[in-house]
Formats: C-alpha cells, structure tokens, sequence
C-alpha cells in the first residue's frame, strides 16, 4: 500500500506544479471565449482525456522512444526548456484572459483541442520530460509483480488524477475567474506566466547541467 501511495504521491507532485492547472483556467477560458458553454465543457473534458494519453505514454515507453532516437533525456530537457520558455514568454506578454488569445487569430472551437488547447497549453514538453524522466527511473531491482504492479497503478492513479483535476479547472474555469475577478485573472495569469518561465529556465539548466562534462558549479 506504501508504495501504491509513493508512487501516486510522487507523480503527481511532479507534474501538478508544471502543469498549474489553476493558473491555466483563465488562460483556457480566454482561448475559448467565442466558444459555447457545451463547447467548452467538450474541450476541458478532451483536453484532460488528451493530456492523460500524452502522459501515460511518456511514462510508459517515452524514454524507450528516446533510446531508438539517440536522444537523451539532458537533450530532452534543453529541448523542452526552450519551447516551454518561448511559450511562457508570450503568454506573459499577452497578458489577460481577454488577451489569451491572439486577437488576429481564428476563434478556437473544438477541432482545436490537442492543438494548442491540450499542447502545448496544458501538456508542454516539461510536462512530458518529467514523465519521461519518471517513467526510466522506475524501480528496476523489483521482481515481486504485486510490487510492480503496485508501483505502476500508483503512478497511472497519479496520471489521473492530474488529468482530473485540469478537467475540473477548465470545467469551471468561468467560476474561477469570476472569483478572482478581472484584476486577479490577470495577475493569475501573468503570475503563472512568469512562474513557467523560471520552470522552463530551470529545466533547460536542468538539461545542460546534466551533459558530460559541463561543470555544475
């Protein structure tokens, strides 16, 4: 049982602050603002169900993918920590929930929910490198199935519950924002903004502290 809840506790606390699904509400519900209320309860609950696919397979066989590719898991991270940088900067840039989207850009509707509603919106390549990275430091010492079984439903529980929890934030991503009002939406959001900023920052670091022979200090 210690080990179901290690697992579950371990993946979520690494992916939920990456992720920030709080802060993402008011970024979705800006996204989406041409959208109906149907259309966009559809979306939040695709995005989840899309970003729980992404995960789980990063978990399970990202870092054999990676293997087959030649690429490593520092490469990854660089790699990650740019586009998640990029992103975060122009999202701090654009500022508010009625700014969340492009004003020259088409209206986001349905078809647009793995593109960019759940990436790179929701699951960004930190999000991904962290499954990743989680999925090839599982135990591999372990030979009890029940151990390993135990180990990974904790970890897939973990999954759901991150995708569950974006569901409910984007679900009632109006009532969040009417809570906060117009003021706190947009400190939330550039707040979060420049917080996934220093994430990507740091996972870039992360990546090029980790390559051989790059002093750490």
């Amino acid at each position: 049982m210690n080990e179901i809840l290690n697992s579950f506790l371990l993946v979520y606390a690494a992916l939920f602050p990456i992720i920030n699904p709080v802060g993402g509400a008011p970024i979705f519900l800006g996204f989406t603002r041409h959208c109906t209320e149907r259309e966009r309860h559809g979306l939040a609950r695709r995005v989840a169900v899309n970003g729980f696919i992404i995960l789980l397979t990063s978990l399970l066989v990202g870092s054999h993918v990676l293997e087959f590719f030649g690429i490593t898991i520092p490469v990854l991270r660089i790699a990650g920590g740019l586009v998640v940088t990029s992103f975060a900067w122009k999202l701090l840039q654009q500022g508010g929930a009625s700014e969340g989207a492009d004003s020259n850009a088409r209206p986001i509707g349905p078809k647009d929910a793995f593109y960019p509603l759940t990436m790179p919106l929701t699951i960004g390549p930190g999000s991904m490198s962290v499954a990743i990275t989680l999925g090839s430091q599982r135990p591999k010492g372990i030979t009890d199935l029940y151990s390993l079984a135990g180990i990974g439903g904790g970890a897939i529980a973990g999954l759901a519950a991150v995708a569950i929890t974006v569901y409910l934030c984007y679900r009632f991503a109006e009532r969040i924002v009417a809570v906060l009002g117009e003021n706190g939406s947009n400190v939330l959001i550039r707040l979060s903004a420049f917080i996934l900023v220093c994430i990507g920052i740091q996972i870039l670091w992360n990546g090029i502290s980790s390559l051989p022979g790059i002093p750490t200090h």
